[in-house]
C-alpha cells in the first residue's frame, strides 16, 4: 500500500497543478518522433486564462511530451494573463510562446494593450514576461515605438478606457 500511494502522489500532485492546454483548428499534422504539431485554419489556443488565436500554429514538446515552444503565425490575436495579474491583449503576425521562460514574444506589426491602465505598445517586436509582468519592445527600418498612456487629469473625470 505505501508503495503504491509514492507512486500514486507525485502524478496527483502534477494533475492538481496542471492546466489543460485545448488546441481547435480545422488541420492537425504531428509527428510525435520529431515533437512537432502543426495545427492549420483558424486555430485557437486556450490554457488557464491565456488565448492565442492565428491561421497557423505549430507546437514542439520535449520527450515527456510536454510543450517547449508554441509559434503562431499569421493574423495573431491573444489575451494573457500574467501571474502577477495583469491583463494583456493584442495582435501581431507572428507569436512565440516559450512556457520554460513563462515568455511571449510577438513580432510585425505589434499591437498590444495593458488593459487594467490601458498602456499600449506598438512596435516590430514585444516581448512579455509573464511572471514579473516585464516587457520591452523594439521597432525596425527607423520606425519608432509607440507608447500609449491614459493620464488622469485631477480637475476632471476619468477618460474611459474601454475601446
Amino acid at each position: 500500500m505505501i508503495r503504491f500511494f509514492m507512486f500514486i502522489a507525485p502524478l496527483l500532485v502534477t494533475l492538481v497543478h496542471a492546466e489543460e492546454l485545448k488546441v481547435i483548428s480545422e488541420s492537425f499534422k504531428g509527428d510525435q518522433q520529431k515533437g512537432v504539431s502543426v495545427f492549420t485554419g483558424n486555430v485557437k489556443v486556450t490554457k488557464g486564462s491565456d488565448e492565442l488565436n492565428a491561421s497557423k500554429v505549430t507546437i514542439y514538446t520535449d520527450k515527456e511530451n510536454k510543450p517547449t515552444k508554441y509559434y503562431a503565425e499569421g493574423d495573431v490575436s491573444f489575451y494573457i494573463l500574467t501571474e502577477v495579474g495583469e491583463k494583456y491583449k493584442g495582435k501581431s503576425q507572428t507569436a512565440i510562446y516559450l512556457p520554460n521562460e513563462s515568455e511571449y514574444q510577438f513580432y510585425k506589426k505589434v499591437d498590444l494593450i495593458r488593459i487594467d491602465d490601458y498602456r499600449r505598445v506598438k512596435g516590430d517586436k514585444v516581448i512579455v514576461n509573464t511572471i514579473g509582468g516585464n516587457a520591452s519592445a523594439e521597432s525596425t527600418n527607423n520606425e519608432p515605438v509607440v507608447m500609449t498612456f491614459t493620464l488622469e487629469d485631477k480637475k476632471s473625470k476619468p477618460k474611459s478606457t474601454t475601446k
